[in-house]
């Protein structure tokens, strides 16, 4: 605990002197702690209405979706945006819910008007087409994290944006 909470601190001041938004994966408690942005909740994390009690309404909140029912069910909550994949096979997960394609994106697109960053195993060279169908943005981690040159990386995935 206290060492995620040591990570956490650091890169939040990382994203503070870079400008950027710093968003906690699951946990209210350390978004809190280390007075991030916001927090991004899985379907089994806590709910968004106990989530926003938690976080106060300055707190951004999104919520992974993997299908129509979710989708549906996280805009009537109104977080601040959705996540939604995954669209390709995910490099960093073995346990991953099934594969939504870009068609499975663009049926998505007409269920919420919430902004939309698409998640799961997109590569830079598929970013355009991702967008094109539908998401505000990507999410991505294997891409970045498996690539030659972390920086290189990232520049190219803010180039096609």
């Amino acid at each position: 605990m206290k060492d995620a909470y040591v990570e956490a601190l650091a890169l939040r001041r990382t994203a503070a002197e870079l400008d950027v938004r710093f968003i906690v994966n699951d946990r209210c408690d350390l978004a809190l702690a280390v007075n991030a942005d916001g927090v991004h909740l899985g379907q089994n994390d806590l709910p968004l209405d106990l989530a926003r009690k938690v976080m106060g309404p300055d707190k951004m909140i999104g919520i992974s979706t993997h299908n129509s029912d979710q989708v549906r069910e996280a805009t009537g909550g109104k977080p601040d945006y959705l996540g939604f994949g995954p669209i390709f096979t995910p490099g960093s997960k073995q346990d991953h819910d099934p594969v939504v394609g870009l068609a499975g994106l663009r049926a998505m697109r007409a269920l919420t008007s919430l902004p939309v960053f698409a998640i799961g195993g997109i590569q830079i060279e598929q970013v355009g087409d991702v967008i094109q169908a539908g998401a505000d943005g990507v999410a991505v981690i294997s891409a970045i994290l498996k690539a030659p040159d972390i920086r290189h990386a990232v520049k190219s995935f803010l180039a096609q944006m």
